[in-house]
């Protein structure tokens, strides 16, 4: 049994769902075909059930790269392999609003927990079957999704420099968020699979603005509907591959 996620590994799937919201592992779990919980400990939520007969997990991991770290550890000690971060994040970019989607191709690597394991200059990138199994989810529910360049960030509160958000802005950064450095670049040291969509919850102009509330909602059902029909396609491809 592991230090955190005080579960067994049978109750563990090979695909798992990792959104940092305990409320929205209940949504994502709620969409299962059936679901059960199987582990509340030290900030995970862990739900495993079925989707399509499929197997699937989902577990939060909180906010930040150092329960994001421990979470995937554990996950992976009990047989998972497929992570699909189903999160939230600001934006710098004008043409994006609150409950719009983001599908990260890469991230800029602003947060500290993920230099335990890479060094700076490799880059934070999702494994290319989930980015594209992402990316023709949204596709064919016809849902429309920002795709490109994100970034992750340790401090929430701290003070930014304005001409480097004006530098990545016209870079073309799309997304704000806390984790995905570490989700990409452990998935890619220990040769795991992982993706994510972000559900915009603010912009420049406003931080989490009550009056987005009701258009995050919508996002965050879409970005659920997407991220589930992207991790069965990747299990059906699996399937379809060991036969």
């Amino acid at each position: 049994m592991e230090h955190h996620i005080r579960c067994n590994p049978e109750d563990i799937a090979r695909y798992v769902f990792v959104p940092g919201d305990h409320d929205r592992a209940k949504k994502i779990a709620a969409q299962f075909d059936s679901a059960r919980v199987v582990s509340e400990s030290r900030g995970y939520l862990v739900y495993s059930g079925t989707v399509a007969d499929i197997p699937m997990t989902v577990s939060s991991t909180g906010m930040g790269g150092p329960q994001v770290a421990i979470g995937l550890e554990e996950l992976a000690h009990m047989g998972a392999n497929t992570f699909i971060r189903v999160g939230s994040c600001g934006t710098v970019q004008d043409h994006i609003q609150v409950g719009d989607l983001v599908i990260p191709t890469g991230v800029y690597r602003a947060g500290a927990t993920a230099n335990h394991y890479l060094p700076p200059a490799f880059p934070a990138a999702p494994s290319w079957q989930v980015l594209t199994a992402l990316v023709g989810a949204a596709s064919a529910l016809s849902v429309h999704a920002h795709v490109g360049i994100g970034s992750s960030w340790d401090a929430f509160y701290a003070e930014t420099d304005p001409a480097l958000l004006q530098k990545l802005k016209t870079a073309g950064l799309l997304a704000l968020e806390m984790e995905c450095d570490t989700l990409f670049v452990i998935a890619s040291f220990r040769g795991w699979r992982a993706g994510a969509i972000l559900a915009c919850d603010g912009t420049s102009r406003e931080t989490k603005p009550e009056s987005g509330a009701e258009a995050f909602r919508r996002g965050e059902e879409l970005e659920i509907s997407i991220a589930i029909e992207a991790m069965k396609a990747i299990a059906l491809a699996d399937r379809a591959a060991n036969n």
